[in-house]
């Protein structure tokens, strides 16, 4: 299994982002999808997740602002960003989990920087 992310990149405050995940090895359709961040000496918090049937929670600071989405057809997970802040800078990184099968994977990251 393995995740490739894309999608980060410089924006300016206000702006938007589309970070993809495309996930190989064919357990995606029965995978639970996240997006987390983290920024140097702080945790990784979660940002948002999708489960395999689709429901979704997000983190209290999105605020409406961003969505998770899947695509079974590419095995691919979205988070589109929207009314994105300079404190939604961060390394922003894809995770894959199956529970029955003890997997948890992560992928390289990618940077998220919105300048002011």
């Amino acid at each position: 299994v393995q995740l490739v992310e894309s999608g980060g990149g410089l924006v300016q405050t206000g702006g938007s982002l589309r970070l993809s995940c495309a996930v190989s090895g064919g357990i995606f359709s029965i995978s639970t999808m996240g997006w987390y961040r983290q920024t140097p000496g702080k945790q990784r918090d979660l940002v948002a997740r999708i489960t395999s049937d689709g429901s979704t929670n997000y983190a209290d600071f999105v605020d409406g602002r961003f969505t998770i989405s899947r695509d079974n057809t590419k095995n691919t997970a979205h988070l589109q960003m929207t009314r994105l802040k300079p404190e939604d800078t961060a390394l922003y990184y894809c995770n894959v989990e199956v529970p029955v099968m003890r997997l948890n994977l992560w992928g390289q990251g990618t940077q998220v920087t919105v300048s002011s």
